[in-house]
């Protein structure tokens, strides 16, 4: 996918938090430490830096949703976090976006804090985290 194509679905996944444009997009797949991962109808935007990832975002078309597509780009995006060195994971998440916390609660992440009024005057973000080394935290 190139950048136009993936600020294209994301414009059509994200109204709040605003969707990204094609040259944010450019100017993050330049980076060494960001990766892509893709379906047809979606895709995932990580970064490892150290032993940490983020999981940037994750978009699915509107039409295609519920058909495992984010899953397999969670678990994707666990791996490939692995492979590349991540001792542990973590995300925003929107507070307002329920679907995206139940995806993000079934693969294994649990929230960790929130953020206030990160995505403007009235919308929190909620951070998760996923251990990628075997062990659970507080275990």
């Amino acid at each position: 996918m190139t950048p136009g194509q993936l600020a294209a679905l994301h414009a059509r996944c994200f109204t709040r938090p605003r969707p990204w444009s094609g040259a944010e997009f450019a100017a993050l797949l330049d980076s060494p430490h960001v990766f892509l991962l893709t379906r047809p109808q979606g895709f995932l935007l990580g970064r490892t830096v150290a032993d940490e990832a983020e999981l940037l975002t994750l978009a699915v078309s509107p039409d295609a949703r519920r058909q495992g597509i984010a899953r397999a780009l969670v678990a994707e995006f666990a791996a490939t976090s692995r492979a590349r060195g991540a001792a542990r994971a973590f995300l925003e998440v929107a507070s307002d976006n329920a679907a995206a916390q139940a995806l993000y609660a079934a693969t294994g992440w649990r929230e960790t804090g929130r953020r206030r009024r990160y995505y403007g005057p009235d919308l929190d973000a909620i951070v998760m985290e996923l251990p990628l080394d075997g062990r659970q935290e507080g275990g």
